[in-house]
């Protein structure tokens, strides 16, 4: 019998917490992962990938790594994605989020003429595309009202995702990926500020803790749970656009007590809101509806909202207590 040959995926982004998730994923199903990052030396990875210099909202050596890395998959991941920084950063956001995408795309377009190989592509796309919603739950036909430069900009990524796929017959597809959360995500994000709060401040390295919109509701999931719809959605025969979501609506308030109940706290006395962190535009709800991947894909999340809380909790306790030394 003939042996598999071996499949290789390039991550861009891949220093990210659905990098850091995803490469675990693939490597556990005997995958070649290569890597994109920004701010490091290329080289060979902490878990054994082969890593890359660049910058998509450059682009001039993406042709260069595809001939290197002759990946079967490529993760865009990359992205300027703190949605509250892009309005701080609107330009620069919409070139990498949006036009670092079309930049991958037509360097893939040209690779495949090269290569004589099909590559499968997939896009980070993200629920924040929905912005001021229409419709609750948010579907693959739900109609897009961005309200950030950040979701401005992967709405266009998602639009050219699709105008590649139609125009030169790639597999190419769009993940709208919910809301999700791990110890990995980056601290400026929510969740992880607050889990790290309640960390520090159970061990008293840390008085209060200061959030803008605590009443902002979303739907929270696992990464390490949403990295396996990727994957899933390029083993299809055909290439189509997906939800991940849980369906289930938490906000802000839920996770404070979902973490500070985790350490025997309350939050009430612990936490204090400062207008300079609200959004110029708020974006108030989002729930999203999931039927179509557990359907096609029959892909679900596992971990709980519950879970996934005190799983962030826990490990930054760790950190924290490495803090106090």
């Amino acid at each position: 019998m003939a042996e598999t040959k071996q499949r290789r995926a390039l991550i861009t982004g891949i220093s990210g917490q659905d990098g850091y998730y995803l490469t675990r994923f693939l490597q556990e199903r005997n995958y070649e992962v290569h890597g994109i990052v920004s701010c490091r030396a290329p080289g060979i990875g902490e878990a054994g990938e082969r890593l890359y210099y660049a910058d998509l909202a450059d682009g001039s050596n993406l042709s260069q790594i595809l001939d290197k890395s002759q990946p079967d998959e490529v993760y865009n991941l990359a992205a300027q994605s703190h949605v509250r920084l892009s309005f701080d950063l609107p330009q620069y956001t919409a070139d990498v989020t949006g036009v670092g995408v079309l930049r991958m795309l037509d360097a893939i377009r040209e690779f495949q003429q090269r290569a004589g190989k099909q590559v499968r592509f997939y896009q980070a796309s993200s629920s924040e595309m929905f912005g001021k919603v229409v419709e609750t739950p948010q579907s693959e036909s739900t109609p897009f009202y961005p309200r950030s430069p950040y979701a401005c900009a992967k709405v266009y990524a998602y639009w050219q995702t699709i105008n590649y796929r139609e125009s030169y017959d790639m597999f190419a597809v769009n993940g709208i990926l919910f809301n999700h959360e791990s110890p990995r995500r980056g601290e400026a994000f929510v969740t992880r500020k607050i889990s790290k709060a309640v960390a520090r401040i159970k061990l008293g390295l840390q008085e209060k803790l200061s959030l803008g919109n605590i009443n902002a509701q979303r739907d929270w999931g696992f990464a390490g749970d949403f990295v396996e719809a990727m994957w899933l959605m390029l083993q299809q025969d055909v290439p189509e656009d997906y939800v991940v979501a849980t369906g289930q609506v938490h906000s802000v308030r839920d996770f404070l007590d979902a973490t500070f109940g985790h350490v025997g706290l309350d939050w009430t006395d612990l936490v204090e809101t400062d207008q300079n962190l609200f959004r110029p535009a708020e974006v108030d709800l989002l729930c999203g509806d999931a039927s179509k991947a557990r359907e096609k894909l029959n892909w679900q999340p596992k971990v709980s909202f519950k879970e996934l809380a005190e799983m962030m909790v826990d490990h930054d306790l760790k950190l924290a207590r490495k803090e106090m030394g």
